[in-house]
């Protein structure tokens, strides 16, 4: 992912201009990437190291959104509703 997209992100989500690691911010990114690698599979059917890498990332997304739905339940309905997640 190109780094002006991930700033663009990060400003958008993040609860101060440079915060990186928060979850919603992590969330983000890998719905980024998540939606990149599912575009690359589609015209890349047989590429199962990259459908490898999407299961991982996915998995990642899983155990930030599971976090905030924990402990940051309105940071969590924000996300999924501006990332359209969950239909």
């Amino acid at each position: 992912m190109h780094h002006d997209k991930k700033k663009k992100i990060m400003g958008k989500f993040g609860v101060h201009p440079k915060d990186t690691g928060s979850s919603q911010v992590q969330v983000a990114i890998l719905t980024e990437r998540i939606n990149e690698l599912t575009k690359h599979l589609e015209d890349h059917p047989k590429d199962n190291h990259s459908r490898r890498g999407l299961l991982g990332l996915v998995g990642k997304r899983r155990k930030h959104l599971n976090y905030m739905r924990l402990h940051k339940k309105e940071d969590y309905e924000k996300v999924l509703k501006t990332l359209k997640l969950r239909k």
